[in-house]
């Protein structure tokens, strides 16, 4: 079907930041546009891109009319593209996608089959990881809500806010990110600073267990495998979701416990990453852990991680850089040590399905994920 004329009104906004990626944008757009209705539209935002992006988005726009390009004159950064394309946008829910990344058959219409039903401030879809050699590693959210009926208030099940913080994954009413005055911070791992005060705003928020998001893993110019000073920004957004807390007039105060606890396991993640930081850097990110840890440690304590988590934890309460080290260094002998013997036994291939995926329900379920490897989705 081809598209004249925008819809004066459409249901969904997709908000497209588009920065050197000409070897996928067409591909994510593709995903978009398969959608037949007109019930949809895509702001792809030109953030300055150094390559042939921005006529790759002239072109779709050219040939179909759901196409909206918006051209920066300067680069803005991943938070500020989105912010741009917010305020292009004319749907009634925005859903954010990295334009290294697409939608799977049939996500667009069942999350609009959802969006129908129950009308909520934010819809949270499953995702799916997908790398290079076509491996999916889906993370869903079976599980975690229980036998809770959805919509519901954070309140009801805190656990959402361990979900993946990625805005991919969460499509929002957009009168709601108005009425909030819900916007992207700068810096690197700017999705913490936006998913969590969204949940905790939202009056409802709902579910839907289909894996409707593809993430391309391990694409060019990651900042999950960038070796860079610029990861100490994390504290800045984490600075940003506390002050939320505080200035929401108690409203949010439930939440501190399980924030603080995802806060420390994100930190955890960083520094135990092997390209992210520099070996120079990495006590000073422990050190600055250990401040965050005593400054916003809840008055009534909070719920540690079992296990190894638990026990980095304790090497953070206590401030022991040198112990955490040690625990690092067993645990990356180790790791190559049951590499080694899995290489040995000659294990079953992993897991490969077709990239892109055929269709919404086709990849394979697990359980969710709640550990914090999964609220560093952001790439």
């Amino acid at each position: 079907m081809r598209h004249e004329s925008p819809s004066p009104s459409p249901r969904i906004s997709f908000v497209v930041p588009v920065y050197g990626v000409e070897r996928f944008l067409g591909e994510c757009l593709e995903s978009l546009l398969a959608h037949p209705g007109d019930d949809i539209e895509v702001v792809a935002v030109n953030d300055a891109s150094p390559d042939g992006s921005g006529a790759i988005m002239d072109a779709f726009a050219a040939r179909d009319a759901r196409v909206r390009p918006v051209h920066l004159t300067a680069n803005v950064g991943l938070g500020g593209a989105r912010n741009a394309g917010l305020a292009q946008a004319r749907g009634d829910y925005v859903w954010y996608i990295d334009s290294d990344d697409w939608v799977p058959d049939g996500a667009v219409q069942a999350v609009l089959d959802r969006l129908a039903l129950h009308h909520p401030d934010v819809l949270i879809v499953d995702h799916a990881e997908v790398f290079g050699d076509g491996t999916v590693v889906p993370r869903v959210s079976a599980g975690l809500l229980g036998d809770a009926p959805t919509p519901l208030h954070l309140s009801r099940r805190p656990e959402l806010l361990r979900l993946a913080q990625s805005a991919c994954t969460k499509i929002v009413r957009r009168a709601f990110l108005e009425e909030n005055g819900l916007r992207f911070h700068p810096g690197w791992y700017e999705d913490a600073a936006y998913s969590h005060p969204l949940l905790m705003a939202a009056g409802t928020i709902d579910v839907l267990d289909v894996v409707c998001y593809q993430y391309r893993q391990q694409t060019p110019g990651a900042i999950t495998a960038s070796v860079s000073d610029r990861h100490f920004e994390v504290f800045e957004q984490y600075e940003r979701v506390f002050a939320a807390v505080d200035e929401a007039g108690g409203r949010f105060e439930q939440f501190r416990p399980e924030l603080f606890r995802l806060m420390i396991n994100h930190y955890l993640v960083i520094i135990g990453h092997e390209r992210r930081l520099g070996q120079r850097s990495r006590k000073a990110f422990f050190r600055r852990i250990v401040a965050d840890y005593r400054r916003r440690l809840p008055d009534g304590g909070y719920l540690p991680p079992g296990g190894v988590g638990g026990l980095k934890h304790r090497l953070v309460r206590n401030d022991a850089y040198g112990a955490y080290t040690l625990l690092r260094l067993a645990h990356r002998l180790t790791s190559q040590r049951l590499a080694a013997v899995r290489d040995s036994r000659r294990p079953a291939p992993a897991l490969r399905l077709p990239v892109p995926t055929t269709g919404v329900a086709t990849v394979p379920r697990q359980r969710a994920e709640v550990d914090a490897a999964v609220l560093d989705a952001t790439h």
